[in-house]
């Protein structure tokens, strides 16, 4: 007889942990940035042990890519409007409000400070951009597919994302409604 699998329920103390670990390193990375804190800073905010992170994660960078990782999945939505200037408006729109929302920032931080900190680094940029390239070709295989002629992921990154990004990081002129959809207008 087959030993049964123990039955793990997606929303119990795991998930919670997971949770508030993960907030955790938002708001510290928020007031400190990056290298400021220690394991022991996050599990103190998240009101776990620090075993639960080692045990989870392994170590502090691996904690930090996670973040990253999992709070860029959860984010922006491939909108469906019914064409290639609704779909890039709806999306550039999304982003601007994603990266300046209340953790935006602080991921977005997160995420350039890890590429400079070794191949673990270079991994979670990678599968950032991958995550956002893939993101982004829905919307534009969908306009091929309508008989739209839409320009390449990366001309849409340069020209719409790149410039944002670059804002938010910089905390240059705020991201105004008119100005998201200036990038989006300029570009088509």
């Amino acid at each position: 007889m087959d030993d049964p699998q123990p039955v793990r329920r997606p929303g119990g103390r795991s998930a919670r942990v997971s949770a508030a670990v993960h907030q955790a390193v938002t708001e510290l990375v928020g007031e400190r940035g990056y290298g400021s804190f220690t394991v022991s800073d996050v599990a103190d905010r998240a009101g776990v042990a620090d075993s639960s992170i080692y045990r989870r994660w392994g170590s502090l960078d691996k904690l930090l890519t996670d973040v990253t990782q999992t709070r860029l999945k959860a984010r922006s939505p491939m909108p469906d409007t019914g064409s290639l200037a609704g779909d890039l408006h709806a999306l550039a729109a999304n982003v601007a409000r994603e990266i300046t929302g209340p953790d935006g920032l602080a991921v977005l931080r997160l995420t350039v400070a890890l590429t400079g900190n070794g191949e673990q680094g270079l991994q979670a940029r990678d599968d950032f951009l991958a995550e956002r390239a893939r993101l982004l070709q829905s919307v534009l295989d969908r306009a091929r597919a309508r008989g739209e002629h839409p320009p390449d992921t990366l001309t849409v990154l340069d020209h719409v994302m790149a410039p944002m990004y670059i804002r938010v990081l910089f905390g240059a002129t705020p991201l105004t409604p008119d100005y998201v959809k200036g990038l989006v207008d300029r570009l088509l």
